[in-house]
């Protein structure tokens, strides 16, 4: 069965353009290696951080919204934690409401 999850990660500031597609890349194909459907990817760009997290005051943010098996997530987030690029990562299961599954199911 999928499951809509959002995985939210940030950046360090100071990569190029071409690293941010780099790393986006990579992110992707991994999931897309592990089954995952529907992957809608949001740069949301530099911004301020709230506090401090590894001596950065800035990230780039990064959204990705996508549908798959809940066994994806384990080697998403273990990438992510082993990478010099990664500051965080937070993954969330989306809540869906009986109406969008239905639609997603009639569509699909």
């Amino acid at each position: 069965m999928s499951t809509v999850y959002e995985t939210m990660y940030i950046l360090r500031p100071d990569l190029s353009d071409e690293q941010v597609e780099q790393a986006i890349a990579k992110y992707q194909t991994l999931i897309q290696d592990q089954g995952a459907e529907n992957i809608e990817i949001q740069n949301r760009g530099k911004r301020r951080l709230a506090y401090e997290i590894k001596k950065q005051r800035d990230g780039i943010y990064i959204q990705m919204n996508y549908t798959g098996p809940g066994n994806i997530i384990a080697p998403l987030e273990r990438a992510m934690r082993l990478s010099e690029e990664v500051i965080r990562y937070l993954t969330i299961k989306q809540e869906v409401s009986e109406a969008a599954a239905e639609k997603v199911a009639v569509t699909a």
